[in-house]
């Protein structure tokens, strides 16, 4: 009788403090994944930071700015410590501005259409594979999706992008905007994000003793067992750091909170 062995799939380790943990060793490879917060949740910085630490072991990085201009971006996430601009400079992490990319594609009417989505696809993966990506953050695709006509759309773009991601070997994280994070709310703003994607991040705050504290829950990842349970979530100058939330009360010193 030969003897039973385990398949361990192979992880993406995010090298976020107290995520890989969450995630049992990381995000499997090639998942495309929704992180979904309120504002000032802390989204674009655990964003970078997935970056970051991946381009500090050699990796290409891509983030893809729809929300602020990438200048304004970089001059945001320099305040923290565990951003090194060098990474930039040397091209282990490229940022785009997505406007840029809408002009550089003729992609100048108020909404898409279905040649325009598949031009935007196509781009997009081009520039993965020319350059090796395997990190990429898209901030925010809620922005990105507004432009796009229909729910059907929607959910045709980010099934195909996700898709071609995968095969090219990258791991996406992609960031949208939610006005609340509570149960009872959809974890995306159409609606169909959360469907398509193969895990979900939330991010959000919760009230204790007076106090707001920012937490994140991994609802969803395929592939993957991780816990269910929220944890409190710190922007330090060192980056993310998450915590087990405590049932009453805070976690940790609220007087110096870092945060974009």
């Amino acid at each position: 009788m030969l003897p039973s062995t385990s398949y361990t799939r192979d992880r993406c380790v995010t090298g976020v403090h107290g995520l890989d943990e969450i995630l049992r060793g990381g995000i499997p490879y090639g998942s495309t994944v929704l992180v979904a917060g309120t504002c000032g949740s802390g989204k674009t910085t655990l964003g970078m930071e997935f970056l970051v630490r991946g381009s500090m072991t050699g990796e290409a990085c891509a983030h893809f700015t729809a929300t602020e201009p990438s200048v304004k971006l970089l001059e945001n996430i320099r305040q923290y410590p565990f951003f090194d601009m060098q990474l930039v400079d040397t091209g282990l992490i490229n940022v785009f501005d997505m406007d840029v990319l809408y002009s550089w594609l003729g992609l100048t009417k108020a909404t898409f259409e279905l040649e325009d989505v598949h031009a935007l696809i196509k781009a997009i993966t081009d520039i993965v594979n020319t350059i090796g990506v395997t990190r990429l953050v898209i901030d925010s695709v809620t922005t990105l999706c507004y432009k796009i006509k229909s729910e059907q759309l929607i959910r045709d773009f980010l099934f195909t992008l996700g898709k071609k991601l995968s095969t090219l070997g990258c791991t996406t994280i992609l960031i949208a905007e939610i006005t609340s994070a509570t149960q009872n709310a959809h974890w995306s703003s159409f609606g169909v994000e959360e469907a398509i994607c193969d895990g979900i991040v939330v991010m959000g705050d919760a009230e204790r003793m007076g106090h707001l504290i920012r937490f994140l829950q991994v609802v969803k990842m395929r592939g993957s067992g991780h816990s269910r349970a929220k944890y409190a979530l710190e922007l330090t100058p060192l980056g993310v750091m998450l915590t087990p939330m405590l049932k009453w009360g805070s976690v940790g010193d609220k007087s110096a909170q870092w945060g974009l």
